[in-house]
């Protein structure tokens, strides 16, 4: 089993192996590109893009610095925003959906550590080498989330569809579908319901019409 394979699994792998460098390299590098461009240098930026990420989708602007770990193992659906300082520590896959807006410095971790300090330094690998291994949980956010500025996603957590994640919030938890969540950690508020509605807020919808 490669290490790649291993981080799939679930297990203990070697970020230091040769293969996740390189994978890692060829990811910071086109980061460092994407960042140094202007933003109406489209074709440019879509160019790397294309490079970096493992799959995206139509009509999705990433305003930039972006900073994807590995940027293979993410999958982004159509149609989403995403704000300045955009990082994703990618080992594990993550998929985000369709129609999501994310505010600036919104970070995805999927990479955990041992808790054990010795535990952090070395362990003893199946072939008899010392080495300094992790592991890594998927995170997965649904179709048409809303996240807040500085919003941090921990492993292994999935968010569902329609959901608004306050400013600051760290998500530890599971959040499900349709819920306005927030805090340190994370919990639901409440549902939201057709009481949200900006019809209910005269004042500043304006002249504008709900749809």
């Amino acid at each position: 089993m490669t290490e790649e394979e291993k981080i799939f699994s679930g297990i203990m792998f070697c970020p230091g192996d040769p293969a996740l460098k390189a994978i890692k390299l060829k990811a910071h590098k086109l980061n460092l590109d994407y960042n140094k461009l202007y933003e109406d240098e489209t074709e440019e930026r879509n160019a790397i893009l294309s490079e970096l990420i493992g799959s995206l989708g139509k009509n999705c602007f990433l305003q930039g610095p972006i900073t994807f770990h590995y940027g293979s193992h993410t999958t982004i659906g159509d149609n989403c925003f995403i704000n300045f300082n955009f990082t994703v520590q990618d080992d594990a896959k993550v998929t985000i959906g369709s129609g999501c807006n994310f505010g600036p410095n919104v970070t995805i971790v999927t990479p955990c550590h041992p808790m054990l300090a010795d535990e952090r330094k070395e362990i003893l690998c199946a072939d008899g080498g010392i080495r300094r291994l992790c592991y890594a949980k998927p995170v997965s956010i649904g179709k048409d989330c809303w996240f807040g500025a500085n919003v941090v996603v921990c492993p292994g957590v999935t968010v569902g569809d329609n959901c608004v994640i306050g400013a600051g919030s760290v998500i530890v938890k599971d959040i499900p579908s349709d819920c306005f969540a927030a805090g340190n950690p994370c919990k639901v508020i409440r549902k939201l319901t057709e009481a949200d509605s900006m019809i209910h807020k005269p004042e500043i919808l304006a002249d504008n019409s709900i749809i």
